[in-house]
């Protein structure tokens, strides 16, 4: 077995408030309920797969229904989907969102907590045999660690998406990867971390465009960090030395207008239609793989849920 994009990471089953502003400490009101299938690894092998890539997801998953819905949903969206099995039950997150399409989210991890070395150790040839192996911050650390090891000392691409801010990260983990794609909430807690400079997250997308590629500089010094900001964009950093195809060292690519109806998700959208782009065509500028994931992105917010609402859009309909 084979695919271009390989993910490594997290499912859980999704438990969903849709209310008219966010609870507040201590609140009780009311809400529509909703559930359906998410996580950030298998929200982003279900984009990397809608946006055209032969995808694998690597996971661990409960005996239960949630695993049993994973392998489903992977079947029915024609990816493959390797689990670990877990005695733990497979994970769950509650999130609750508001009028305005924002969200928050809590995680029980469950199974993707027991993803372990040994068993990324038994995929080495898929992992090696990828174009790009994208991974998220929702399993063991060092688990991710010696997934994008493997893929590295293969000389394939290795993304590495630091999400949630607050999971535990390293220096080692972040030079794994060729790619880093934080949101501005996860790059500011990362600076904080591992550098030691101290920035509000709100500030991050004021910054102009030298200072906050300096800052990127600090944090990874030879790769790319694309730092993604919402509504305003996003904004790319390379090395001098590595422009991947671009013109310029740093530049931002303006937010698509659309139609919010919901945010959950919009980063893994984001994601996974980059790695599917880089897969599909590596010899692009990076520019044009960072244009296709913004409007892959943007189209996912139209519709609510998360993986559910990645949209069927390849680099070929742009």
């Amino acid at each position: 077995m084979s695919s271009s994009v390989v993910v490594v990471g997290s499912f859980n089953v999704d438990h969903v408030w849709r209310c008219e502003s966010l609870p507040a400490p201590g609140a009780t009101i009311a809400g529509r309920y909703s559930t359906g299938p998410g996580g950030k690894g298998f929200n982003q092998a279900v984009a990397a797969r809608r946006a055209g890539a032969p995808t694998t997801f690597l996971c661990a998953l409960g005996d239960d229904a949630g695993g049993a819905m994973a392998r489903g949903l992977a079947d029915q969206d024609g990816f493959a989907l390797s689990a670990e099995a877990s005695t733990e039950p497979t994970g769950t997150g509650g999130i609750y969102v508001d009028a305005r399409g924002r969200n928050t989210i809590v995680i029980g991890p469950g199974a993707n907590a027991a993803l372990s070395t040994a068993y990324i150790e038994q995929q080495r040839s898929l992992l090696g045999g990828a174009k790009v192996v994208l991974a998220q911050l929702e399993s063991p650390v060092e688990t991710i660690e010696a997934a994008l090891a493997i893929a590295r000392d293969a000389g394939v691409t290795t993304v590495l998406n630091a999400a949630p801010a607050d999971a535990p990260s390293s220096i080692g983990l972040l030079k794994l990867a060729d790619i880093l794609t934080p949101n501005e909430t996860e790059f500011a807690a990362l600076l904080g971390r591992h550098v030691g400079e101290r920035i509000d997250a709100d500030d991050v997308a004021a910054l102009d465009g030298a200072s906050l590629h300096a800052l990127c500089r600090k944090l990874v010094g030879n790769g790319t960090v694309v730092v993604t900001l919402g509504a305003v964009g996003v904004f790319v950093s390379h090395a001098e030395e590595t422009l991947r195809g671009d013109t310029q060292p740093y530049y931002r690519v303006g937010a698509e207008q659309v139609q919010v109806a919901d945010t959950t998700g919009a980063g893994d959208a984001f994601n996974g239609a980059l790695v599917a782009s880089l897969a599909q065509d590596p010899d692009a500028a990076f520019a044009r793989h960072v244009r296709f994931a913004n409007q892959f992105a943007g189209k996912s917010t139209e519709k609510e849920g998360a993986a559910v609402a990645m949209p069927h859009f390849t680099p070929a309909d742009v």
